[in-house]
């Protein structure tokens, strides 16, 4: 059974530490938090309100010895964007694979982020918001942009009134995103409207006008809960993984792009067979966003070398470089 820590025990990070130990199939094994906390060397059980569950929790000055005493495979990040980048590098040293949750980051730390990850040859996820259905609606929402050609774009997104980073990480990829699916010479900001109220969870709507008429694509979440399942399921797909990956890497999503087109095109009557396990030729739910040396081991004292071809490369690498080809030709196919 996989070993978790989660580094961050604030609302996301404590509710996601309930949904674990509630969880038969992975182990937590200990939890982080900042090196002031009241929650250091408690249990993590009693923190959260429930009962003891044997998890110790660490300040985050003293992460090597909660990484040696407890052995995680994996870390889930749910912290502050300056607390994990600095963490990140320690993590990355000693090998273990990381889920980045934490949103705040701008894009000199994203960038810093994912140089730290390539320089160790780590296994990351990063994803500013992890629910599988907001990795869903990026997808839908960069179609929808690029078929509905010279309607206006707008991104609505709506949180607790305690959540600072404003606004949110996925409202700050989907323009991104938005804007890269432009024409070169049209691209520009997509506006983007923050409110921060009450106890919303999360909300992120995408509204696409024309004029005469709109469509608005949106996702909700009900729950934190939401949060944990996509940790679980990011976690369960990085934990035998080197390279960097996004949500839609773990979610095969340009694997079922390609199959929807290759299907709808060889045989148009055919039932599409969609989903991560789904078979076809565009299947690139094992291939990192990055290369980085394959088959490291988890702990120092166990790492093994890379594994080279006969030119002396890294298998990884070659790898990658299919996989940018095959996802060039992809998007070639639908834009």
């Amino acid at each position: 059974m996989m070993k978790v820590c989660i580094s961050g025990l604030g609302r996301a990070g404590s509710q996601i530490a309930k949904y674990l130990l509630a969880c038969d199939r992975v182990d937590l094994v200990s939890g982080i938090c900042s090196p002031t906390s009241t929650k250091a060397g408690r249990d993590l059980g009693e923190i959260i309100g429930c009962r003891a569950a044997g998890v110790p929790v660490y300040p985050s000055d003293r992460i090597e010895s909660c990484i040696f005493n407890t052995r995680p495979d994996l870390i889930l990040d749910f912290s502050n964007a300056a607390a994990a980048l600095k963490n990140a590098e320690t993590f990355f040293s000693l090998n273990v694979r990381v889920v980045m949750g934490t949103t705040g980051f701008s894009k000199a730390e994203e960038a810093e982020l994912y140089a730290l990850a390539d320089r160790f040859g780590a296994g990351l996820i990063y994803a500013p918001n992890i629910t599988r259905g907001v990795s869903t609606m990026m997808l839908l929402t960069e179609l929808a942009s690029r078929i509905l050609t010279g309607y206006d774009v707008e991104i609505i997104e709506m949180h607790h009134k305690r959540k600072v980073d404003i606004p949110s990480g996925t409202a700050s990829k989907l323009a991104d995103r938005l804007r890269e699916s432009l024409p070169v010479g049209e691209r520009h900001d997509v506006p983007v409207s923050s409110v921060r109220a009450g106890g919303i969870v999360g909300c992120h709507k995408v509204m696409l006008v024309g004029e005469n008429d709109m469509i608005e694509i949106s996702h909700q979440s009900f729950s934190r809960n939401a949060f944990a399942e996509g940790a679980l399921f990011a976690a369960e797909f990085i934990q035998d993984k080197t390279g960097i990956f996004e949500m839609k890497d773990a979610m095969n999503l340009d694997g079922i792009l390609m199959d929807y087109l290759n299907q709808s095109s060889d045989n148009p009557a055919a039932p599409l067979r969609l989903g991560v396990n789904a078979p076809g030729k565009g299947s690139f739910r094992h291939e990192p966003r990055r290369a980085a040396p394959q088959d490291r081991l988890r702990h120092p004292a166990d790492r093994a070398v890379p594994e080279r071809d006969g030119h002396g490369k890294h298998r990884g690498r070659a790898k990658a470089f299919k996989v940018a080809a095959g996802r060039k030709a992809a998007a070639a196919r639908w834009s």
